[in-house]
Order: C-alpha cells, then structure tokens, then sequence
C-alpha cells in the first residue's frame, strides 16, 4: 500500500491519534484482501472515516463505517466529498449492540479504536464474530502494553491516560480476551513496526490533544507501550 496516494487526507482534523494510515497500511501489507464490489467489510471504530476512506480504495470492497463519537452525517459529508459516499455507508452504533445481518461482512477492520469497548472477555464471541463470513477476517491496530510490562498498566501509565490506563493490554493478553471459538481457524497477535513514524506523524500537528500526548512521550508512551496488531481468520463453512 502506498500511504503517499493519501496524504492529501491526512491532517490534523482527520488525524484523531498517531497515524492511522501507517497502521492499517501495515496490516493491509501483512494481510493483503482481495475483494469485489459486492464483498462488505465493517471498519469499527472509524473516526472520522480516514481508515473507511482508504479501505475502500484498496480493497474496492462496500465499507460500513462505524462509530459512535462522530456522526454518521457527518461522516456521510466528508465520504461524499471525497467522491466515495456510494461505495462506504455511514453508520454510528454502540460496538457492544450492532444491529448488522448476521454473517454479512467478509471483514472487520479497527484501527486505534477497539482498545475502547472490548478488553473484556467473550466480548469478541458475543459481539463481533457472529456478524463475520465463515472464511472471513479481522484485522485490529491498537494502542497496547509491551509484553514485559504486562498487568502493569495502571502503574506505569496512570500519569498519561489517569483511569483509561487499564484499556492498554500486551499482545498475549488480546490474544487470550480473543479467545477460542469452533469458528476461529486462528489469532496471531504481535507488537506493530509502525510505532515510530505513526507518533510522529501525530506529534507534528497542532492538535490540542498531540500537544497533550507530547509531554509524555519519551517518559512513557515510548518506553513501555506498542501498537498491538491482530489478525484473527475465520474457518471455512462445513
């Protein structure tokens, strides 16, 4: 994937995070999808539809994109600005109580988002699979815990993020909160190459919330977390 074909989309108005471009980028490069228009993928969590944006572009697919912070008006203008309003439905539902077909997406995708409503256990089985495609896939990018500083969380990071330290979690832990399923085929999990270049394309803008972020960087953010990359695939129907 080539993150230069969308830097025109990138700023600090679509930015809500370190880049979320170069994690889906490196998801997408690691677990390439090859889909057709009739194929559905659900990006949960999207924002402000940057990830939905380019989803679309790269894997031509229908994306729904979700989220319950920014409205699905909203988030409807800006995809039909961006000339991709036919092909990605707006939508803004509560990731614990989705009102999708069952089995209707080929994918999910969540980028920087799923850290926020699913560290809980079953919370995978119960919510998210039965809306996934046998044979079908979910790739996840989030905010996590590196794997030496696991169960330490609200020690090492309370400072930053005060009463969300607890959201950010080791690889091995989403690994176990994914859990078994007679419908998983497999769930690698692993600690993202993007770590870098994704904060600092976050700290470079002027967003009040990057300035914020800032002064915690090299203290925190850098020393003990990482971006926690997911890939679950689904079995084949019987």
């Amino acid at each position: 994937m080539n993150i230069g074909s969308y830097k025109e989309y990138i700023s600090a108005e679509t930015m809500m995070g370190p880049n979320s471009v170069r994690i889906l980028a490196e998801l997408l490069d690691k677990y390439p999808l090859q889909f057709v228009s009739d194929d559905r993928i659900l990006d949960l969590g999207c924002g402000t539809g940057l990830t939905s944006l380019i989803i679309a572009k790269e894997t031509g697919a229908r994306v729904f994109a979700n989220d319950l912070w920014i409205s699905a008006e909203e988030n409807g203008k800006r995809f039909a600005q961006w000339g991709v309003g036919e092909q990605i439905t707006p939508v803004c539902e509560d990731a614990g109580n989705l009102h999708f077909e069952k089995k209707q997406f080929r994918a999910v995708i969540s980028i920087d988002a799923y850290h926020y409503f699913a560290g809980s256990e079953g919370f995978f089985q119960e919510r998210i699979l039965p809306f996934i495609k046998d044979n079908g896939v979910v790739l996840i990018g989030i905010p996590g815990l590196k794997e030496e500083y696991a169960g330490r969380a609200e020690e090492l990071l309370s400072d930053w993020l005060g009463d969300d330290a607890y959201m950010l979690k080791s690889p091995k832990r989403w690994k176990e909160l994914i859990g078994y399923s007679d419908r998983i085929a497999s769930v690698k999990t692993w600690e993202m190459d993007c770590f870098g270049k994704a904060w600092d394309d976050w700290l470079a803008t002027n967003n009040k919330f990057a300035l914020g972020d800032k002064q915690y960087f090299e203290t925190i953010i850098q020393p003990y977390t990482c971006f926690v990359g997911i890939c679950i695939k689904l079995k084949k129907a019987l």
